[in-house]
């Protein structure tokens, strides 16, 4: 009999609605697997135990009414558990965006991805784990401690989502939610070797969702596999009249009983030369080519394209991010939200709060947007990076004339061992360097596992595509799970 840790999302459901065993159950199972394992992983900042038990009562309550009436029609997620990012607001469940100047802040409403998937029966365990308002790719720069890769603990989980990644990975929750600024769902899911979707841009609301780059922002799903990701992405996707960014453009259905030869015949994939660039870890660039010349085989036609302004990605996007950082962190000084420094005078409040409260990597950032935002330089920073965006998004459209998706890394390398990048911010900033261009551009992408290192670490591949076509991502995703099982490997923890 399998572990329920290792039951597919599937599986949960039918044994839920046979009875096999019940929310609570499965819920308590969790959350006992979490609290014997965590200690190590440092995957969650704050529980939610006795909420947890509460919403899987009451999806008992709704199975026991459709037991009697199967006429009721019940959620596809009714009584699953979930993990939440800490920059989503859960109302009256703290929310410190991984910082010590949000300690104990306790939002009085829901996200509205949240919100949705609570509405669709969802159970929520606790919030995971993150870099400081979401900036890092390491989840180092969590003011509360760093989280570790389950499958090695002296090695980062990624970031900025490594909490939820590590989750998953762990199998301490089937389902988590993270964002994605510039890579921060699909860099932990390739560390962590689990699945992860950033959608396009406007997709799923942000609404709830604690600022960091707003243009950039978009709330992802991690998962084990692409058609279980996908449930929960179609559940909270759609317009949301609380965000004006949010787009009324339906997720297009996927037929997941396709076998992977119908999935990929035809299908276009582009293989991007500066993708693949000196200095990639040899085993990522080997697996990554392996992995599209499986899909290949099983049909996809697989051309070289070409995207030229890549190599501005990174500066671009370390101007408008930290441009944009700077703005909506303006809030955090002491008054509104969280702890306060005391001082006689109300500006030395705000410097001193801001100060001794946010961490190295937030205040470097804020600086940087600051400056760029500054008078005078205004047009020579923050101005050209718009327009160089502007050059990376038309690169993906003149792609897409071509292809249908685009195959490259996630990372330049596997997961490197905490405290590696801490003195070298700029060798943490290049781990972004593959992911931060869909961002840039808005496209949706998937991140998937396609094999390991020779250390035994996990080795990810992501797909990105044109703008609100997330069906061809899964399609594609799902074709190469069919026949691959990397996905279907844990790390095997012990207490």
């Amino acid at each position: 009999m399998l572990d329920i840790f290792e039951y597919g999302l599937d599986q949960m459901i039918q044994s839920l609605r046979n009875r096999d065993f019940t929310s609570q159950e499965l819920t308590l199972s969790y959350l006992k697997r979490i609290e014997l394992l965590d200690v190590r992983l440092h995957a969650f900042l704050t529980m939610t135990a006795e909420r947890a038990m509460e919403q899987a009562k009451i999806a008992d309550r709704r199975l026991d009414a459709w037991r009697k009436d199967q006429s009721v029609e019940l959620p596809t997620l009714l009584g699953i558990p979930l993990a939440v990012k800490d920059v989503l607001c859960v109302k009256d469940v703290r929310c410190t965006c991984g910082s010590l100047i949000l300690d104990n802040f306790q939002p009085v409403y829901n996200a509205t991805s949240v919100e949705r998937l609570q509405s669709a029966g969802m159970v929520i365990l606790g919030k995971t784990n993150t870099d400081e308002f979401a900036m890092g790719s390491s989840t180092e720069n969590s003011g509360y401690g760093p989280t570790h890769n389950p499958w090695d603990l002296d090695r980062a989980p990624g970031g900025s989502s490594g909490g939820s990644a590590a989750a998953i990975a762990a199998r301490l929750a089937p389902f988590a939610l993270g964002t994605d600024t510039g890579g921060s769902v699909r860099q932990p899911a390739s560390f962590c070797g689990v699945t992860g979707i950033k959608p396009t841009y406007g997709r799923v609301s942000r609404f709830g969702l604690i600022a960091y780059g707003s243009s950039l922002d978009a709330v992802g799903v991690l998962g084990r596999n692409a058609a279980e990701v996908y449930q929960v992405l179609s559940t909270m996707a759609g317009y949301d009249p609380l965000d004006a960014t949010s787009m009324d453009i339906p997720l297009l259905e996927n037929d997941f009983a396709l076998t992977a030869e119908k999935a990929l015949v035809g299908l276009r994939i582009g293989v991007p030369d500066e993708y693949f660039i000196s200095g990639i870890q040899p085993e990522v660039e080997e697996r990554v080519y392996q992995a599209i010349h499986l899909l290949e085989k099983f049909g996809a036609q697989v051309e070289r394209v070409s995207l030229p302004h890549t190599e501005y990605a990174l500066p671009v996007y370390y101007l408008i991010a930290p441009a944009e950082a700077s703005a909506n962190l303006a809030r955090f000084d002491g008054v509104r939200y969280g702890p306060r420094a005391s001082a006689e005078k109300m500006w030395d409040v705000f410097f001193k709060t801001r100060g001794e409260r946010f961490g190295a990597e937030v205040k470097r950032r804020i600086m940087l947007g600051t400056y760029a935002l500054s008078a005078g330089y205004y047009d020579a920073y923050y101005g050209q990076a718009q327009k160089a965006r502007t050059l990376i998004k038309q690169d993906f459209e003149r792609a897409y004339e071509k292809v249908d998706l685009i195959a490259a890394p996630v990372a330049p390398t596997t997961a490197f061992r905490l405290g590696e990048h801490t003195d070298d911010p700029l060798a943490m900033y290049l781990e972004d360097v593959f992911t931060l261009p869909a961002n840039l551009a808005g496209v949706p992408g998937i991140a998937f596992p396609v094999g390991f290192d020779g250390q035994g670490l996990p080795v990810g591949m992501q797909l990105m595509g044109p703008h609100f076509r997330e069906d061809l991502l899964f399609r594609a995703a799902h074709a190469y799970q069919q026949i691959t099982d990397w996905h279907t490997r844990f790390p095997m923890l012990q207490s």
